[in-house]
């Protein structure tokens, strides 16, 4: 997938066409028993906007996408998606609604082709009822060609219209990703949650993958928010990183904030490294 699109910088966020906030998550938290796993959590994201969410693991942070696209019941908190509060949905109101995701681990059909796990997704826009399917009438007829040409054209834009007979088990883990990116947002969504999507993939994958992230915010005009645990692919492509540890959010900022922040360096090397990396800031300072 090198070949889609050039990623030297992010883009910055002021030259989006638009700063409307598409995402407002204001004192959410998630208890689990006597487990606290989301802590007065709180997010805005802007329409366009390319944002990381990272930590250690078990942090909390899918259990902030579970939280958003409705597998979890919220224990306290709001979270408002283009002025709809989400509070009460349930997950498929939510994705009709413009929210899609990826998940850790990949969640194709493994037995079914590249083909009809894409086609599946487009099946809630399909405009025919069950009668229609059960009797294969005309308007049946007519609209399943119409989603398999729309699937075919849609595969080609990821580069996968040549294995849409494949069955999806049988792809590369890198096409694997991908088909799962492509069904995700077959689903015509306004934000993109990817949950580690660069999990398990080699170096040429985790550029291709890169690549593709900025394509298809540009190519379908999409708000993307991102966990991930390659920092290449955090402090490569996203504007705005913010980090949690323990549940609650401990820094927010630039990748290069981010990367000087000893709170964040701490969380992920301890405390000696924090103090480590404080002396060495202070002496280039001092330096300068």
């Amino acid at each position: 997938m090198t070949d889609i699109v050039n990623t030297t910088s992010p883009s910055p966020v002021e030259t989006m066409n638009s700063k409307s906030k598409v995402l407002e998550i204001t004192k959410l938290n998630k208890s689990f028993g006597g487990l606290r796993a989301v802590k007065e959590f709180d997010m805005n994201i802007n329409k366009g906007e390319l944002m990381g969410l990272i930590g250690p693991n078990g942090a909390g942070k899918t259990t902030v996408f579970n939280l958003i696209t409705g597998i979890y019941e919220l224990t306290s908190g709001n979270i408002v998606f283009n002025d709809t509060n989400l509070i009460g949905m349930l997950p498929h109101q939510i994705t009709q609604l413009g929210i899609a995701r990826t998940f850790q681990n990949i969640r194709l059909f493994p037995n079914l082709t590249v083909l009809d796990n894409v086609r599946i997704a487009y099946h809630a826009h399909a405009g025919y009822g069950m009668m229609d399917a059960i009797l294969r009438t005309p308007k049946f007829l007519e609209n399943e060609k119409m989603l398999t040409e729309k699937t075919q054209e849609f595969l080609s834009v990821f580069n996968l219209h040549d294995r849409q007979g494949e069955i999806a088990r049988n792809l590369p883990y890198g096409e694997q990703r991908r088909l799962e990116i492509a069904r995700a947002l077959a689903a015509d969504p306004q934000l993109l949650l990817l949950d580690e999507p660069a999990a398990g993939m080699n170096p040429n994958e985790v550029v291709s993958l890169m690549d593709l992230i900025h394509f298809i915010r540009e190519r379908f005009n999409l708000t993307i928010l991102l966990i991930e645990h390659q920092m290449r692919v955090v402090m490569g492509i996203c504007e705005r990183i913010t980090v949690m540890d323990f549940g609650e959010i401990i820094a927010r900022g630039t990748p290069d904030e981010i990367q000087a922040n000893p709170k964040v360096i701490e969380a992920y090397l301890g405390r000696g490294a924090a103090a480590l990396a404080q002396k060495l800031s202070e002496k280039r300072t001092n330096v300068a």
